[in-house]
């Protein structure tokens, strides 16, 4: 299974620093996805901002708390021979903890104009610390940058780290723009 399932283990409440900080970027007024949305931590902090948001994952079940009219849930197969996503256009797309490349370079595409990517999640180097180990499921050095520049979005921050929180990693993540930013810049971390 490529995505880390956030209900299949302790459930993280709070949203990712990397996804705060920048979904201030996301410009209001279009929808926002939570792609693999796992137990709905992105997808209620989304909403929360007052974005539209549709969540997705293979399986919705620990989504069920969430009351939100501002949230659409739909249970989709992310990993299936078709792109269940095609024909849509978003905002923002938020990405944690999850990677399947073989629909990785969709994501762009779905992306309106100054529609905003935020993109976190393992890269290579995490086997050192554990799951996920395969390297299937590891972002490869620059992966994300090649992913921005091959569809001419700007990036507004990236980052390829080992991280000690919330438990040690090695991870990837970058927040781009297609076309012109019409959000905010984030100017500092807020932890």
């Amino acid at each position: 299974m490529s995505k880390v399932a956030l209900h299949q283990h302790d459930p993280i409440a709070r949203p990712s620093p990397w996804v705060e900080r920048f979904a201030k970027a996301i410009p209001q007024g279009g929808i926002v996805l939570d792609l693999a949305c796992g137990a709905g931590r992105h997808t209620n902090f989304l909403a929360a901002l007052g974005h539209q948001v549709l969540g997705v994952d293979q399986d919705i079940t620990a989504l069920s708390s969430l009351q939100n009219p501002a949230i659409e849930l739909r249970q989709l197969d992310l990993e299936g021979s078709q792109w269940p996503l095609d024909g849509l256009e978003f905002a923002g797309i938020v990405v944690t903890n999850y990677l399947y490349r073989p629909f990785l370079d969709r994501l762009p595409n779905l992306l309106m104009d100054g529609g905003v990517l935020i993109y976190e999640t393992f890269a290579l180097g995490n086997e050192r610390f554990g799951k996920p180990s395969n390297p299937n499921f590891l972002l490869k050095p620059g992966e994300l940058l090649a992913l921005a520049k091959e569809f001419s979005l700007k990036v507004i921050a990236y980052e390829d780290i080992y991280v000690d929180e919330p438990k040690p990693a090695v991870v990837q993540r970058i927040c781009a723009v297609k076309g012109h930013l019409n959000g905010d810049i984030p100017l500092q971390f807020r932890s």
